[in-house]
């Protein structure tokens, strides 16, 4: 006979929230895993009703969806809370943000209304600052890049050494003129060059198997063109969602909950 967990079953859920925070300035380089470790602390800090599994190992139930890598700053990730009682998402947002570190920020919180927020994140855009890279270089290794029908890549993964194509992910690759500047959000725009000395990249790349990260697409311009910035790129995220084929922008995936 199976034996089952002892006590009561836990508090069923009544309620889900959906999270969009930011990983921002040195906080850019906590894992996934010390995220979930501050979140959780935050969760317990401000005595948030969070639903817990059954079984016999019980635990919080949050859904993480995308996580960007290790290293990468972020305007848009995202994560769904289970929870046993109600509560007023605005306020969730403004002492689950304070119970954070700086740097791990809570942008929004609004109540679950349509399902499968996962399946509408269908691309991200990144913002990649390449130092010491002049425009026109970066801009002679996008065109090379754009101009291969594929381009592989190699990555080191939990199964060994996988080769795959970064070329077919990516909707768009670009430099902007400085004198037309874009917002962060997105729009028809790209982000724009500044210092001279320092090329920004726009990117904006679909979520497909295997995972096409920015740092794959420099391996890649770094293969086609020989192009390598001298220091470390800087990345970030500026959004994920729902992707406009046409116009290559990147919606928000928490408007359909807001608009239900």
């Amino acid at each position: 006979m199976a034996r089952q967990p002892e006590g009561p079953p836990p508090p069923p859920v009544v309620q889900r929230v959906r999270v969009r925070y930011a990983k921002r300035g040195r906080l850019r380089f906590t894992s996934h895993r010390d995220f979930q470790r501050a979140l959780e602390r935050a969760l317990r800090r401000i005595q948030a009703p969070v639903a817990i599994s059954a079984g016999f190992s019980p635990h919080p139930r949050i859904s993480y969806a995308n996580a960007a890598p290790t290293g990468a700053a972020s305007e848009a990730e995202y994560l769904e809370i289970a929870l046993a009682e109600p509560v007023e998402p605005d306020r969730l947002r403004a002492t689950l943000d304070a119970a954070l570190p700086d740097g791990l920020d809570v942008v929004e919180v609004v109540q679950v209304r349509t399902p499968n927020l996962i399946e509408r994140l269908e691309a991200s855009l990144w913002r990649i600052e390449l130092p010491g890279v002049a425009p026109d270089d970066a801009r002679a290794a996008v065109a090379a890049f754009l101009a291969g029908e594929r381009v592989e890549v190699s990555r080191m993964t939990k199964s060994g050494l996988r080769t795959f194509d970064v070329r077919g992910a990516v909707v768009e690759l670009g430099l902007q003129s400085a004198a037309d500047p874009a917002d962060d959000t997105g729009g028809s725009g790209v982000v724009p060059v500044v210092d001279g000395g320092c090329a920004i990249l726009r990117l904006v790349v679909r979520h497909v198997t295997p995972a096409v990260r920015p740092d794959d697409v420099l391996a890649a311009l770094r293969s086609q063109a020989l192009i390598a910035p001298p220091s470390p790129a800087r990345m970030t995220r500026l959004a994920q969602g729902p992707l406009d084929i046409q116009s290559g922008a990147v919606a928000d995936p928490l408007a359909a909950d807001r608009a239900s």
